[in-house]
């Protein structure tokens, strides 16, 4: 196959892939065995064979190759300039109307940084297993910009360990300010809260103690805590705006199509369990175990080769409540990017799997969501033995408070905060039923929604009874 080739091959081309190549020691095939990463027809990276040697292969396609073959290739020669480590260059080469190539050195056995930190994320805040990880990536960081360079898309998956040492990768977003120089303040702080605003939230309160790593490799520069919490977040927002918008488009993590016949959304990982499910919903609706029928929705547990899901129908129940959706996204849309909001921030509710809207000429109709199932009891069921006492559990009461603080933080509303709609898994409160969320935009829109939903909160036990006294007192209110 010739390079230029690729352009053509789509997402998933079969492999082994033999590709012609050439550089100064004249023409060779590239074997490619395996693909890591891939932009349909514009770039695609994977392991191969190259003149008996392994290589990690990076070839880049389409009308924009050039440019970035030369992004890729002057990051990498200037993170081998400055004595950083990085797997070794092994050739390169650019030909018009073909594209570009780069072949690196193959770190056999090396594990990312982000699926090390996918292994020990789910410990409690900062346990030795984190702090051995982000030391790792702090130090890294630090000693890059004391270089005077910055990875301007830097995440876990650009630091590899390997045989004891940690490598730094992706050239194209390695940017330099002096070189040899240590990088200005501004931009540390600017690059420290790219870092920071892909971590979980609950990890702010430790980022003073993390940055101690970072300070002992680069010291040239104090670095507050306020004005780099205030680059957090503005990052955090832009990405969380960015993961909205990608749910809803296809990319490397969704795969989405868009039609006058429907719409659907599916998290490319889960493409293969979905698409059934999707396809006969109506069917294993009717067959599963029904929690609501009828009217506007009918949900049901289905269970899907040994794994529980919850299905999800949006219904139209007449022509006027038809009049009433079809101009305007579907209930299920809304929760669909609603879940994806709260697990990008981290509140937890049951992760969401697919979307589906049925259309008629672009005209929306019914409507269908899947989402993991919450496999635990929910809030009425836990608090029922506490009614008269008030004495509920502390560290459900505890994760209650957090839960209502997280909303408070974010400026989120749920819309129906009765008991039904909190489950108590893996040690914290788990939000379903997202039709009616929002995050506003105003702290005047927020309180009054907030008000509402903790009053419903409450509504779930008499008003006079001990718990109800107990959680009025103990849960949060905004101020006054």
């Amino acid at each position: 196959m010739r390079l230029s080739e690729l352009k053509d091959a789509g997402r998933s081309p079969d492999l082994p892939l033999n590709i012609s190549l050439a550089d100064a020691a004249g023409s060779a095939e590239l074997q490619l065995l395996s693909l890591l990463r891939v932009l349909p027809g514009q770039r695609y990276v994977g392991a191969g064979i190259w003149r008996g040697k392994p290589v990690l292969a990076k070839l880049l396609v389409g009308n924009s190759a050039a440019r970035h073959f030369q992004r890729e290739l002057e990051g990498a020669r200037l993170l081998a300039a400055q004595g950083l480590t990085t797997p070794l260059l092994l050739a390169d080469g650019l030909r018009e109307g073909e594209g570009g190539w780069l072949l690196f050195e193959f770190l056999e056995g090396a594990v990312s940084l982000a699926d090390a930190w996918a292994e020990v994320e789910a410990l409690p805040p900062l346990a030795d297993e984190q702090h051995l990880v982000l030391g790792e990536a702090l130090s890294a960081v630090a000693q890059m910009h004391a270089k005077g360079l910055w990875q301007d898309d830097l995440h876990l998956d650009n630091l590899l360990r390997h045989n004891g040492q940690l490598y730094l990768i992706d050239g194209a977003g390695i940017k330099a300010e002096t070189l040899g120089q240590p990088l200005s303040r501004q931009q540390v702080l600017q690059n420290l809260g790219v870092l920071f605003a892909q971590l979980p939230k609950r990890l702010e309160p430790f980022i003073e103690e993390l940055l101690v790593h970072y300070l002992l490799a680069n010291a040239e520069h104090a670095l507050p805590l306020e004005t780099l919490q205030k680059q957090i977040d503005k990052v955090r927002n832009w990405r969380l705006k960015d993961y909205l918008d990608k749910a809803g488009r296809e990319c490397t993590l969704f795969s989405v199509e868009r039609g006058p016949s429907g719409l659907r959304s599916i998290r490319r990982t889960e493409m293969a369990a979905m698409l059934p499910v999707l396809e006969q919903a109506d069917t294993l609706i009717d067959q599963g175990h029904l929690f609501k029928t009828g009217g506007a929705a009918s949900v049901a547990r289905v269970d899907i080769d040994g794994r529980p899901l919850v299905l999800k129908r949006y219904n139209i129940k007449n022509t006027a409540h038809w009049f009433k959706r079809f101009w305007r996204p579907s209930r299920a849309w809304h929760s669909w990017i609603e879940g994806h909001r709260l697990e990008f921030l981290g509140i937890a509710t049951p992760k969401p799997l697919a979307v589906q809207e049925l259309r008629f000429m672009g005209l929306r109709s019914r409507a269908y969501l899947v989402t993991e199932y919450a496999d635990g009891p929910d809030l009425l069921a836990c608090f029922a033995p506490y009614v008269d006492s008030g004495e509920v559990p502390e560290q459900q009461l505890q994760a209650l408070q957090q839960l209502l603080g997280e909303l408070i933080h974010e400026r989120i509303s749920h819309g129906d905060m009765k008991g039904h709609n909190l489950f108590w898994q893996d040690g914290q409160w788990s939000l379903i039923d997202l039709d009616a969320m929002c995050q506003h935009a105003t702290q005047m829109s927020f309180a009054q929604a907030f008000a509402r939903d903790r009053a419903r909160l409450l509504r779930n036990w008499p008003s006079g009874s001990a718990l109800y006294r107990r959680l009025d007192e103990c849960l949060p209110k905004l101020a006054d």
